[in-house]
C-alpha cells in the first residue's frame, strides 16, 4: 500500500517515517514539507540508509494521487483544510492534530482558539481499545492526544464499573519535552528545562475537555482536575491519577477488573501487584503500561499510574495502529518495537 505523510519534518512525522519504513504492508511514496526539499535523513538523521526519500512540497490533491493512505502530521488549524480535500477524493487518512477530536466544535474553538472551518466533517475518535469497530468502518480517524490516551486508558475501566466518585478525580501528568514539538521555545530551551519540573496550563489545558468527553461515554458526570508538568526527559508520559472510592474494594480486585477490561488488547499491559509503570519500559514502543492500583483504605483513595511514549502510543504509533485497523491488517504490524530500558 502506498502511504504519504503531510507535514513530515516534525517529531510525529519522523516517528511515522521510522515506523512505516519497517511496515511490511506499506511503501512510503511521499513525505511533504513546506520548508525543505532535502533527503528526509537531513532532518531525521536516524533514517540515514533506511529511507532514500526527499521531502516534497505537494498539494493534498497531489498527495492523494500518489497514495492509498495519508497521515496528517500538521499543526492544529491546518488539518481541517486538508481533510475536506482528502474526503472529496475518497482517500483514507488519520489526522494527528486536534482539529477533529471534539464532537462539539465550540469546545475545540474555545480551548484551541481557532475558528473551525469545517464543522460539518466528523471523524471517528481513534482510541482502538474503545472504538475498534468504528475505526474499522471509517475512512477518517482523529488520532487522540498524548495526555488523553494515558488518562482515558487508565480511567475507563474504573469509571465504567462505577466504583469511584467521578466528580473528584485528580490527574497529575508528567511529559517529556518532545511533547512540546520540534520548534524551539523558551520553556523547552535546555538551560530552562534541565534539572527542573514545570507545571503549565494548570486550569485550562486543551487536552482536559478531550479526556472528559471520552470518559463521559461511561458516566456523563465525569469531572477531572488535570495538571500537566514538563520534566527533563525526551520521551514519555507518566500519569498519576487520584480517585476516591464509593465502596470498599481491594487492589487485587481492581487489578483483575483492568485485566478483564483489556483482555486481548495487544498494546495494553496491566502490571503485577507491587509494580509501578516506568517510562523506560515503554520508551520507543506502542505499549501503555497501567499499574499501581494502590488503595488507601483510611482515606478511601485509589491511585492508578499509567506510562506510555508520547510520540508512539501517544501519537504516531497509535496512528499506525489505527491505519492497520482501517485497512484490515494485523493490528501490531509495524509496531513490534520493544521498549528501550534503561
Amino acid at each position: 500500500m502506498k502511504v504519504g505523510i503531510i507535514g513530515a519534518t516534525g517529531y510525529t512525522g519522523g516517528e511515522l517515517l521510522r515506523i512505516l519504513s519497517k511496515h511490511r504492508k506499506c511503501e512510503i511514496t511521499c513525505a511533504t514539507s513546506r520548508t525543505s526539499t532535502e533527503k528526509v535523513y537531513t532532518v531525521h538523521p536516524h533514517l540515514r540508509d533506511i529511507l532514500d526519500l526527499k521531502f516534497e512540497n505537494l498539494s493534498p490533491e497531489e498527495v492523494a494521487r500518489k497514495c492509498d493512505f495519508v497521515f496528517l502530521a500538521t499543526p492544529h488549524g491546518f488539518s481541517m483544510k486538508l481533510a475536506s480535500v482528502l474526503l472529496k477524493l475518497e482517500t483514507k487518512f488519520v489526522d494527528l492534530s486536534g482539529d477533529f477530536r471534539f464532537r462539539d466544535v465550540r469546545i475545540y474553538e474555545r480551548y484551541y482558539g481557532i475558528k473551525h472551518e469545517h464543522p460539518e466533517l466528523k471523524a471517528v475518535y481513534g482510541l482502538p481499545e474503545l472504538y475498534r469497530n468504528k475505526i474499522k468502518a471509517s475512512s477518517f480517524v482523529a488520532n487522540p492526544g498524548c495526555y488523553p490516551t494515558s488518562v482515558i486508558l487508565a480511567l475507563a475501566p474504573i469509571i465504567k464499573e462505577n466504583i469511584i466518585d467521578v466528580e473528584k478525580i485528580a490527574v497529575d501528568s508528567k511529559s517529556g519535552i518532545s511533547g512540546a514539538g520540534a520548534s524551539p521555545k523558551e520553556k523547552t530551551h535546555f538551560p530552562n528545562a534541565a534539572e527542573s519540573v514545570l507545571p503549565y496550563n494548570v486550569i485550562y489545558h486543551r487536552h482536559l475537555p478531550e479526556m472528559e468527553q471520552e470518559l463521559r461515554v461511561f458516566n456523563e458526570r465525569v469531572k477531572l482536575s488535570f495538571v500537566p508538568h514538563l520534566v527533563p526527559v525526551i520521551r514519555g508520559i507518566s500519569s498519576t491519577i487520584h480517585c476516591f472510592l464509593r465502596k470498599e474494594i481491594d487492589s487485587e480486585t481492581i487489578r483483575n477488573l483492568y485485566q478483564e477490561f483489556y483482555d486481548d488488547e495487544p498494546f495494553i499491559r496491566i502490571l503485577s501487584a507491587g509494580e509501578i509503570p516506568r517510562l523506560s519500559a515503554v520508551r520507543g514502543s506502542n505499549y501503555c503500561d497501567i499499574g499501581c492500583f494502590e488503595v488507601d483504605k483510611e482515606r478511601k483513595r485509589l491511585i492508578i499510574v499509567s506510562a506510555l511514549d508520547n510520540l508512539v502510543k501517544g501519537a504516531s504509533g497509535q496512528a499506525v495502529q489505527n491505519m492497520n485497523i482501517m485497512m484490515g491488517y494485523k493490528e501490531w504490524e509495524g509496531l513490534g518495537n520493544i521498549g528501550i530500558h534503561p
